[in-house]
C-alpha cells in the first residue's frame, strides 16, 4: 500500500509542497546566528562552489543561500526522493538526479555516472552544487564522491552545518534532525577544502579525511551555538528564505 501511495504523483506533489512550506516556516521563525559573520562577502569571490553537509542535517540548507546564489542539489532517483526533489524546486533549488554508490554495480544502477557529469557541467556553467557528503547508508562518514567532484571541477568544497535548538532526532539510518520552528539556530560554514587535479589516491584520501574533520567541526559548532543562543535568549537573523 505504501509503495503505491509514495509513487502516486498527486501524493508526491502534495507532500513536497507541504515540506517546502513547513521548512519556510521554520526558517522564518528561527533566530539564526551565522558564523563566520562575513561569509557572504568572502564566498562570493569563490563562486561557483560545492556545498556539502551531512544527510539528515540538510533540511534548512536552501535558506543559507542569497537570491543570487543559484544552485543545483544532488537528489537520488529513489521514489521517496521524488518528494525531496519537488520540495527543492518549491524552494528555488534545481536538481540533479542520481546518488553515490558503494559498488561498481550500484555506480551505474543509481545513476552515479550521469550525476557526476551533471554536477561537473553545472559547475562549469556557473551553478553552485550542493550534495550530502555521507557514504550511502553510512551516516557521517565522508565518501570519495564529493572530493572527486572537487578534483575534476577545480572548485572548492565548503562544509556547512545548520542546527536549531528545537528539533526532533529521528530514528532513521542518518539520525536525521527534524528542525522545529520558533527558536534559536545557527549556520556555520567551514574553511574550504581544495583538491588538486593531479592528486594521487593517497592525496584524495587525505582530502576526504580533511573534509570529514571539517564537517564534524562545523556540525559540533552549529549545535553548540544553537544551544548557546537558547541560553542567552538572543539570536541574529541571518539566513534568508529561498
Amino acid at each position: 500500500m505504501w509503495r503505491r501511495i509514495r509513487t502516486n504523483r498527486a501524493f508526491q506533489v502534495a507532500a513536497g509542497t507541504t515540506f517546502a512550506s513547513y521548512f519556510k516556516l521554520v526558517a522564518r521563525t528561527t533566530r539564526f546566528v551565522i558564523e563566520p559573520a562575513d561569509i557572504y562577502d568572502s564566498i562570493d569571490d569563490e563562486l561557483p562552489v560545492i556545498m556539502t553537509f551531512w544527510h539528515g542535517q540538510h533540511f534548512l540548507t536552501p535558506f543559507i543561500m542569497k537570491p543570487h546564489h543559484k544552485a543545483k542539489v544532488l537528489i537520488s532517483r529513489h521514489a521517496d526522493a521524488e518528494i525531496n526533489a519537488i520540495a527543492a524546486h518549491k524552494l528555488g533549488v534545481e536538481t540533479i538526479r542520481g546518488s553515490g554508490a558503494t559498488s561498481r554495480h550500484d555506480f551505474h544502477r543509481k545513476g552515479a555516472v550521469s550525476a557526476t557529469y551533471g554536477m561537473l557541467d553545472a559547475l562549469e556553467e556557473g551553478w553552485n552544487v550542493a550534495m550530502t557528503a555521507d557514504v550511502p547508508k553510512i551516516a557521517k562518514r565522508v565518501g570519495l564522491g564529493v572530493v572527486t567532484i572537487a578534483r575534476y571541477s577545480g572548485r572548492p568544497i565548503f562544509p556547512i552545518a545548520m542546527a536549531t535548538r528545537n528539533h526532533i532526532r529521528l530514528k532513521s539510518w542518518d539520525r536525521a534532525s527534524l528542525n522545529l520552528p520558533f527558536g534559536p539556530g545557527a549556520a556555520v560554514v567551514g574553511e574550504p577544502v581544495r583538491v588538486a587535479r593531479d592528486v594521487d589516491e593517497e592525496g584524495l584520501e587525505a582530502a576526504r579525511a580533511l573534509l570529514q574533520q571539517r564537517l564534524d567541526d562545523v556540525t559540533h559548532r552549529a549545535e553548540a551555538l544553537a544551544r548557546r543562543e537558547a541560553a542567552h535568549g538572543t539570536g541574529a537573523d541571518g539566513a534568508g528564505a529561498a
